[in-house]
């Protein structure tokens, strides 16, 4: 006989009756809310489950949910590594994304960023990145409050550089374990990695990695992640 997976509640994933439903799953296949992303995740680890499920890839710079990269415990699924996806929605749901459409009577919206998370390995993972740019100051620039160069594109990353660099978030869809060791995120990694703390007017540039220019100016790219090849 069918168990009644009716629900009495409202369905919130936090209520306690869906909690049951979860710790019966083996696994979880479903497209959280993306504003309550971090709860959901967490809750997922929480009750050690395997998962496959979609977020915007904003979420692995989240200050709960990147030390989960860092440690090996999530990282993203090999089906979808850019681009933007059109989402259904129901009637009632405001049309105000980057992209809308209309098909048939039904509501899509486009969202960008769109990655799975997942703890289920797979062979893209391990797959090793070819490294094709050389090493060179002018190229490469360090920055001015941490011990690391700054690399724009995760394509660019120097083929005989061992020190730290900044990667974009983007890195994240070709990591491999097996080739790099992640070891920070700018905002969240402190000593011995920052080796400046801006005081008076400049204070403002401590949140991230800062690159100084000729004329002595900081700017700052958008988050980058701190990374090391492995031996």
């Amino acid at each position: 006989m069918a168990k009644d997976l009716s629900l009495d509640g409202d369905g919130d994933f936090r209520n306690r009756e869906c909690i049951e439903f979860l710790k019966e799953a083996d696994i979880v296949v479903t497209n959280p809310p993306f504003s309550l992303f971090r709860d959901y995740i967490a809750q997922l680890i929480k009750y050690e489950k395997q998962f496959i499920i979609l977020g915007n890839m904003n979420a692995s710079g989240n200050k709960e949910v990147f030390p989960l990269f860092k440690d090996n415990k999530v990282w993203y699924g090999p089906s979808i590594s850019s681009g933007d996806r059109w989402f259904g929605v129901p009637d009632h749901y405001p049309l105000r994304a980057s992209g809308i459409k209309i098909e048939n009577g039904a509501k899509f919206i486009k969202v960008k960023g769109v990655r799975w998370f997942t703890n289920f390995d797979h062979s893209k993972r391990h797959q090793k990145l070819v490294l094709f740019e050389k090493f060179t100051k002018n190229k490469y620039p360090k920055y001015d409050n941490y011990d690391a160069i700054e690399v724009s594109k995760t394509v660019e990353i120097p083929k005989d550089y061992d020190g730290i660099m900044g990667v974009p978030v983007s890195f994240m869809d070709k990591y491999n374990p097996d080739q790099f060791e992640v070891l920070g995120l700018d905002r969240y990694t402190y000593q011995p990695i920052r080796t400046k703390v801006y005081t008076g007017d400049l204070r403002r540039y401590n949140g991230r990695a800062a690159i100084k220019g000729s004329d002595g100016s900081l700017r700052q790219p958008y988050w980058r992640i701190l990374i090391r090849r492995k031996p």
